[in-house]
């Protein structure tokens, strides 16, 4: 069987997209949506990311090409929506394709709204389609494996964490921190480690952020997270500093009863830094690396979505891609953006 494929949206994230179907099997893109002419001619080279390969040339011919979403939701032979839209049109898009008796595969986050987020989840319900968020962050081989120790309980129980997510900031995006648009650094960047964090511990009843604004979004920021378990200490932060030489940095240290998860890697200026390989410290004093495989980011794209081409052909919602997962990771952020904004914890629920 093969899932066929409508991308909306030909962005840097359109583009990872459709090159990673390419090279999946049971999975054909057939059609896109796009405004921008140039692009949608498959003219790629001006697209820009902070990874991954750069835009080129690309022969569209024989795909539906579509300027409105209604176009390509109405297609008869999509059966999957790939929403890669800035995030202020995902609801739109995704209801709209839902309506239409298509699965939607929607780029995270899965809404600017915690309220969209609810209206999404139900229209996908209503339909007897699937919803899937796109949060990569559990694909790549290191999270994975912190999330694999979770579930099996190997190292014993999980006592907490801190996580960091910093860009240098994206002069590329004109409306970056527009929180109609594309909602800042906390709902496009740091929704990953929210997300991952709602993975791994649950939901927290409670945030604690202090942060710097920029206009109405945090620009920068540090979160205790404050759960029913007083044993959880959970941390992250986030957000972008002011110089171009660290487009990209994530890491984090993972506590559980018996071994101490630790990561590090960042880009740089001067190209990739590895700073700290996974690493785990055990009971016995020893520091080991797991063996994870490539490095290469792309992989953990077609790690994702491969699970949404099994999801939709086994027509069951994934575990780590479900919608509700994603509305919770969005609650998280605004619950810390009001906690900067009033410099105080802020209840969850």
């Amino acid at each position: 069987m093969t899932i066929r494929i409508g991308i909306a949206g030909i962005g840097f994230m359109g583009m990872v997209h459709y090159l990673t179907y390419r090279r999946l099997r049971g999975a054909k893109v057939v059609a896109f949506c796009e405004q921008d002419p140039v692009r949608l001619s498959g003219d790629w080279r001006s697209i820009k990311g902070n990874f991954g390969p750069a835009g080129e040339i690309m022969d569209l011919s024989g795909m539906g090409r579509y300027r409105e979403i209604d176009q390509l939701v109405n297609d008869p032979n999509v059966d999957l929506v790939d929403v890669c839209l800035p995030p202020g049109l995902h609801a739109q898009a995704t209801i709209a394709a839902l309506k239409a008796g298509k699965h939607v595969f929607c780029e995270k986050p899965i809404a600017l709204s915690a309220a969209d987020g609810v209206k999404m989840c139900a229209a996908a319900e209503k339909a007897g389609r699937l919803l899937l968020i796109g949060h990569v962050l559990p694909f790549f081989p290191e999270y994975r494996f912190a999330l694999e120790a979770t579930r099996s309980g190997k190292f014993g129980k999980l006592l907490g964490g801190h996580f960091k997510r910093v860009i240098s900031d994206p002069q590329w995006l004109p409306r970056f921190y527009d929180p109609e648009h594309t909602g800042g650094p906390m709902l496009d960047l740091h929704v990953h480690d929210a997300h991952f964090i709602r993975l791994l511990f649950g939901m927290p009843k409670a945030v604690n952020t202090a942060g710097r604004m920029r206009g109405a979004v945090v620009e920068q920021f540090t979160t205790q997270f404050v759960f029913d378990d007083p044993d959880l200490v959970v941390t992250a932060s986030s957000g972008v500093i002011r110089q171009q030489g660290r487009p990209f940095t994530h890491a984090f240290e993972i506590y559980f009863e018996r071994a101490t998860l630790l990561y590090d890697f960042a880009n740089l200026a001067t190209g990739p830094v590895l700073a700290m390989p996974l690493t785990v410290l055990d009971e016995k004093g020893r520091a080991t690396r797991p063996k994870l495989g490539g490095g290469d980011p792309m992989d953990a794209f077609r790690a994702e979505l491969g699970e949404v081409i099994r999801a939709v052909g086994d027509g069951r919602t994934s575990p780590v891609l479900d919608g509700s997962l994603a509305r919770d990771a969005v609650v998280l952020c605004h619950k810390q953006t009001e906690s900067a904004r009033k410099g105080k914890p802020v209840k969850v629920a």
